[in-house]
């Protein structure tokens, strides 16, 4: 199956943010699913600067482990 995660909330609401990237690499890759992530709106931010080092969830892995593993798994990201 394919499945495209799109984002739309940035650093603002660090949990809200991590939410497509957590279902994408802890959901979809782990079950063996073509997926890819689009950043629009607010999310666009998370590529700027150190955002994603400092973007820290409740109840979600930081963003920056989120990141690396999807970076691991080849998934596309698209801004």
């Amino acid at each position: 199956m394919k499945f495209v995660y799109i984002a739309t909330k940035g650093a603002d609401d660090p949990t809200l943010a991590s939410i497509p990237y957590h279902l994408a690499v802890n959901g979809s890759v782990e079950v063996g699913h073509e997926t890819a992530i689009v950043l629009a709106g607010d999310a666009a931010e998370m590529v700027i600067g150190d955002t994603i080092e400092r973007t820290e969830g409740v109840g979600v892995p930081p963003m920056r482990d989120l990141v690396a593993k999807a970076r691991d798994h080849d998934v596309p990201v698209y801004v």
